[in-house]
């Protein structure tokens, strides 16, 4: 299952300087360490992970975070809108 291996290899996520800037402004977050703050949240246990094309999606605590399954890099994360 690709949860399984996202969470095997969650020492491999990581992000840019531009998907720091970009998350900080989407979550309204300020000074954290963005991918630890993501790595966390993907590893709660209430963590919905799904698969979809490239791309892995998690979703907890009303926000979405999108890592790319080749890179393990942390495109974006924003909140949900409901």
């Amino acid at each position: 299952m690709a949860k399984e291996i996202l969470l095997k290899n969650i020492d491999k996520v990581h992000t840019t300087k531009m998907g720091v800037d970009r998350i900080k402004k989407n979550l309204d977050l300020d000074n954290i360490d963005v991918v630890e703050y993501c790595k966390n949240k993907v590893l709660d246990e209430n963590c919905s992970i799904y698969k979809q094309g490239k791309n892995w999606y998690c979703e907890i605590d009303n926000i979405i975070i999108t890592i790319n399954s080749y890179s393990y890099t942390i495109i974006t994360a924003h909140k949900l809108r409901r």
